[in-house]
């Protein structure tokens, strides 16, 4: 199994440019490749560009980090095309909507942020000459797939209701990496896909609301976790630090043009399995699963019930192999984030 220091080293003595540098992803590869070269010794330092929206942000995220030499934050729009002075040697393009919220109340935008964002970093790095480029796609852009089959692999994509709002996010995904297989193919631009399953873990921040914050801190708490949902599409998940891993390997490492799965076979299961499992485990004998459904839940823009259990096989092959079960990933999430009884 490659480690992710293994992985890292091999970008020693380049330049990293990553969109999304504030976001999830975006900011956990800038720590991971910051911490590099703290201890790196007298080998060559990994130089780390971030493209981010907001300098404020960024500066809240990465505090002391912002006087890092080797560290420098570029405010822009990903819309408009993408000026960086000097060498790119690797991209990681990790900018994208992220709430099932803003997607429907959004469509437009967020199709725009997809397919632009995307072509105008492929055009950066088709200028630059890059020797590595990870789009990060998500396991939404299968839709739904055939229920019957025991493993989803990457070209078992499913059906997607083109005509419903909530699928401009899986059809950006889509467009994008179909855009990506043009740009290698056309331009010889060596991008890979990485369609991550959730991602959770240490690094989550205290804001994020999404499902597997909001079930941790409910159970920490000793409250009911409430779904919205009968809880009955499936959910596939990674931890933080093995997508990490896997993004530092693709961006050397398997076919260009192609896409590789990203999750943990293991941690497969329902969203309402998985509420279940927080509540035992973390919710100390008072947290117990309550529905309440919404009579027009499309208002709250959930994903329509899925039943899919990706398969990493094709990401497992070049020598990548997650580290953390579920159970793990929300210790060391609750952990990190310090979750009390008494937090606001």
């Amino acid at each position: 199994m490659i480690s992710r220091e293994e992985s890292i080293r091999k970008l020693a003595g380049s330049t990293v440019f990553l969109t999304g540098a504030t976001g999830l992803i975006g900011s956990l590869m800038v720590r991971a490749l910051l911490y590099y070269n703290v201890h790196a010794n007298k080998g060559e330092k990994i130089k780390v560009i971030g493209f981010i929206r907001s300098l404020e942000k960024a500066k809240d995220v990465f505090q002391d980090a912002v006087s890092d030499p080797n560290l420098l934050l570029v405010e822009g729009n990903l819309a408009e095309p993408v000026k960086i002075d000097g060498a790119i040697d690797y991209i990681v393009h990790t900018a994208s909507a992220t709430t099932s919220k803003f997607f429907v109340d959004n469509p437009v935008e967020t199709i725009e942020i997809s397919y632009q964002g995307t072509k105008n970093i492929l055009e950066l790095a088709k200028e630059k000459k890059c020797k590595g480029m990870v789009y990060l796609s998500s396991m939404e852009m299968y839709g739904q797939t055939n229920p019957k089959l025991e493993k989803v692999e990457e070209e078992d994509l499913g059906y997607i209701d083109v005509l419903n709002v909530r699928s401009s996010y899986s059809e950006g995904k889509r467009i994008s990496e179909c855009l990506c297989a043009a740009y290698a193919d056309e331009y010889h631009v060596p991008v890979r896909i990485a369609r991550l399953a959730q991602t959770f873990g240490a690094g989550v921040q205290k804001s994020d609301n999404r499902v597997y914050a909001q079930f941790a801190r409910s159970a920490v708490k000793g409250e009911d976790i409430v779904l919205h949902t009968a809880g009955k599409s499936y959910g596939n998940y990674c931890y933080t630090a093995d997508v990490i891993r896997a993004i530092a390997l693709l961006l050397e490492k398997g076919d260009v043009g192609q896409a590789y799965n990203v999750c943990n076979e293991e941690t497969t299961r329902t969203i309402a399995e998985m509420a279940q499992m927080v509540a035992e485990e973390f919710g100390k004998g008072r947290s117990k699963v309550v529905f309440d459904i919404p009579q027009d839940a499309k208002t709250y823009g959930y994903a329509p019930d899925v039943k899919m259990h990706l398969s990493a096989e094709k990401l497992c092959k070049l020598g990548w192999k997650p580290q953390y079960g579920l159970k793990e990933m929300y210790r060391r999430m609750i952990a990190d984030l310090h979750m009390t009884e008494t937090e606001d």
